[in-house]
């Protein structure tokens, strides 16, 4: 089954499942794949493989393990080798612009949302183990930047595992497992995590608990793609507009003004209007240190099947000084050129 640009859809979905899974690793599958991956790179197999609960419990047993336990990586031989050879076989077969349609069709459309994610933990990782220390940033740095993302790693295997037999075995382990360290003599394997909550954009995103939560207790919590603390998203329930308007940090003040709700926060904090007109009402309230909430409300003149019109709040740029120039910036329009035939 293809896509309307070619792309083979049920492959792609299957694919796009790996990158979003969140259930317990098969780890008999994932293991099954990592030795599959170092006899395709004509390596002897590791003496031994170590789970670990989270990215960040894999980048604390890799610090962990000394020169002599680990040996060298040999990420280059397992993954970087192949990877180079499959895409060279793929550029090949199908010319610059026939790889470029086909990323687009495959890894392309998972590219955005996946490494997204990726930071996302790499940032999480570093705040949790590095804190202040300069040091033991960069360090965590480079092992993070020396992972296999297992998982994460669907983007370029949905593009490039058709040509590059060779990823069999990582193929195998994105199926099965999250982020991994290859070394000659161990080989550290993350599960996979056991929540994850995006919004419709990808972004990470959850009112009432972690976005991104892990077996071992390692978590991410966001807000529309936004980090904030656990605390914070616990007292969401019971914001008041006082504490809105006490919230010194702009940015988690609009995260507060999102969750509460820019109407109920204007009804709620006494807000008077300051235009009217025949398109709406225009609403405004300061906020110190931070651009005001202005929101024009409009009525909707088509009525429900109860008979009843739907109220709607439009948030508009701070400049807005009337009701019709809000509504008409909501197409796009001057307040001069917007006269519609019926307000809707």
């Amino acid at each position: 089954m293809a896509g309307t640009d070619g792309a083979p859809v049920d492959a792609l979905q299957d694919w796009r499942a790996c990158a979003a899974a969140a259930e317990p690793a098969d780890r008999a599958e994932a293991e099954a794949g990592i030795l599959l991956a170092y006899r395709q790179a004509g390596l002897a197999a590791p003496e031994r493989v170590v789970w670990a609960g989270s990215p960040r419990e894999g980048v604390t047993l890799v610090r962990a393990l000394s020169d002599a336990e680990r040996g060298a990586s040999v990420r280059e031989a397992v993954r970087s080798a192949p990877w180079a050879a499959a895409r060279r076989a793929a550029h090949e077969r199908m010319g610059a612009a026939g790889w470029s349609a086909h990323w687009s069709a495959t890894g392309g459309r998972l590219w955005e949302t996946t490494q997204m994610l990726v930071e996302r933990i790499r940032g999480g990782v570093l705040d949790d183990l590095a804190g202040a220390d300069r040091q033991a940033e960069t360090e965590i740095r480079l092992i993070l930047l020396d992972a296999l993302l297992g998982q994460h790693d669907a983007p370029w295997l949905a593009a490039l595992s058709a040509d590059g037999p060779a990823l069999d075995g990582p193929a195998r382990v994105c199926r099965n497992a999250g982020w991994w360290w290859p070394f000659e003599k161990v080989v550290v394997v993350c599960e996979r995590p056991v929540a994850l909550h995006r919004d419709e954009a990808g972004r990470l995103d959850r009112g009432d608990g972690p976005a991104l939560a892990f077996p071992d207790g390692f978590a991410l919590h966001a807000w529309r793609g936004m980090p904030v603390p656990a605390a914070f998203l616990q007292e969401l329930r019971t914001l008041t507009p006082e504490r809105i308007r006490a919230e010194e940090n702009a940015e988690l003040r609009r995260v507060m003004l999102e969750y509460y709700g820019y109407d109920r926060y204007l009804s709620d904090s006494g807000a008077r209007p300051v235009h009217s007109d025949e398109t709406g009402t225009l609403w405004r309230v300061e906020l110190e240190g931070d651009e005001p909430v202005v929101m024009v409300e409009v009525v909707n003149s088509t009525p429900e099947p109860d008979g009843t019109h739907r109220t709607y709040w439009l948030r508009v740029p701070p400049t807005t000084r009337e009701a019709r120039e809000g509504v008409a910036w909501t197409f796009g329009l001057e307040a001069e050129a917007y006269a519609p035939l019926r307000e809707t």
